[in-house]
Formats: structure tokens, C-alpha cells, sequence
């Protein structure tokens, strides 16, 4: 994150539904974060997948576009929300543990093979 220290910091919620659960959705977004410099945030939970991410809006820009245009094969995005929220000016990006909610949204997956990143975090 001191690559954009001194320049403007964002930070945005995004919430995501269709089939990200199960699919290497949680690994693959942390990747995507990794590479932008980014910290905060992914986890699942009863609507599919929240994410919170910060740091420039150019770097947060371009890892919104990555979620629709590079999300794993066997993903499906049928909605995607942003909205901006205060920057925390956290030090790391990290798979945050699911959280349970009230009423269940998310969709599932067909069984498929467990792909690698899913396997691993399994033993993280």
C-alpha cells in the first residue's frame, strides 16, 4: 500500500450474487487484489459474496472490471453493487471467515472437482 501514500485513498463495498460460492470466487478476487496493491476484505455470506477493498481509484477501478472480465469459469455474476465507504487504512488483504445471515441468497454450484486454490485454502 505505499504506493499510494500521499495520493487518494477509496474504499468500496461490493456485493456480489449468482454462483461465486464454491467456485474459487474468494480465492481468485484476493489475487486480483494482491495484484492491484489493494487491502481489505473478501468473505462469503448469505447473499454470495462481500467485498471491501481499498486504495487508489484507478487501482480499485481496474479490479472492478477484473471481477466481471476474469472471475474463475465456472463463476456467474448476476449482480454486482458498489458502494463507496470511509477507508480504513488497513495494512493487508485477506479471506475473511463466511458469515451466516438470516435469509439465504447465494446460489450454489453443480458439484465439480475442487480446483487447487479451493483446496488449499481448505488447509490454510
Amino acid at each position: 500500500m505505499s504506493s499510494v501514500i500521499g495520493s487518494k485513498i477509496e474504499r468500496r463495498r461490493i456485493i456480489i450474487q449468482g454462483i461465486v460460492q464454491g467456485v474459487g470466487f474468494r480465492p481468485f478476487v484476493y489475487g486480483q487484489a494482491l495484484h492491484r496493491n489493494l487491502v481489505g476484505f473478501v468473505l462469503n455470506d448469505s447473499a454470495g459474496v462481500t467485498i471491501e477493498v481499498e486504495g487508489s481509484p484507478d487501482a480499485l477501478d481496474g479490479f472492478q472490471r477484473a471481477l466481471r472480465e476474469k472471475a474463475p469459469p465456472l463463476a456467474r455474476i448476476d449482480s454486482l453493487i458498489v458502494e463507496p465507504v470511509e477507508p480504513c487504512y488497513e495494512t493487508a488483504f485477506i479471506i475473511a471467515h463466511s458469515q451466516a445471515g438470516s435469509e439465504r441468497h447465494a446460489l450454489i454450484s453443480p458439484d465439480t472437482a475442487t480446483c487447487d486454490d479451493c483446496l488449499r485454502e481448505l488447509f490454510d
